[in-house]
């Protein structure tokens, strides 16, 4: 004889389902509509503090900016919306991609999973702030010669990350380099490429 708590044949919920939305109902039912009110305030108030803007300081490019940010906008927005720079792109914005990544105190970070707010007195270089002046990065220089990109927007988060791999450590053979690099996708399939750019600034020994 089957349990009672299955699921019936007929779609039906289980007498285990009919009794927890029982009790739910009833729990409701009877809790002092004062209660039931003072959730709703902190609810409002929890949900008003989003978008009520505090103070932030961060280093951008060596370039010191202070403002006013709502909690809720990510690092990614602020550099693109507020101080216009759109060489971070916006891919996935689910830190699955990599095209938005950056430096942050001069590790590589996804910069669609970190709040602005999260970065305060933080420096934050971007691909804009990688080259000096009309000076292209070394990073820059390989990409181009090995032809590192195709449809180039997943390229400044290529290069961003392509630095920090040499700067961690990890670019001591081309495996290790496909390993340490696969955060970043690139849906041309520019990899052997990419992987050439590296291999030759690393051999290189430009300081990055």
């Amino acid at each position: 004889m089957e349990s009672s708590d299955k699921k019936n044949t007929s779609g039906g919920d289980t007498r285990r389902d009919f009794l927890k939305k029982s009790s739910l109902m009833t729990a409701i039912a009877l809790t002092p509509s004062v209660a039931v009110k003072a959730a709703e305030n902190q609810v409002d108030e929890s949900f008003a503090e989003l978008f009520e803007k505090i103070p932030l300081n961060l280093t951008v490019n060596n370039k010191a900016h202070s403002t006013k940010i709502e909690p809720r906008v990510t690092l990614l927005d602020y550099l693109r919306e507020e101080l216009h720079l759109t060489g971070t792109k916006k891919g996935c914005d689910h830190g699955q991609c990599g095209a938005c990544t950056v430096h942050i105190d001069g590790a590589r970070v996804n910069s669609c999973l970190s709040l602005a707010v999260m970065n305060e007195g933080k420096k934050i270089t971007t691909i804009e702030g990688l080259s000096s002046g009309d000076e292209l990065h070394p990073m820059q220089q390989a990409f181009i010669k090995h032809d590192g990109f195709q449809c180039g927007y997943c390229t400044p988060g290529q290069i961003m990350s392509a630095v920090a791999c040499i700067r961690e450590g990890h670019a001591n053979s081309r495996a290790e380099i496909s390993e340490f690099m696969s955060g970043n996708i690139c849906r041309c399939g520019a990899y052997p490429n990419i992987v050439d750019a590296i291999v030759e600034v690393k051999k290189g020994g430009a300081a990055i």
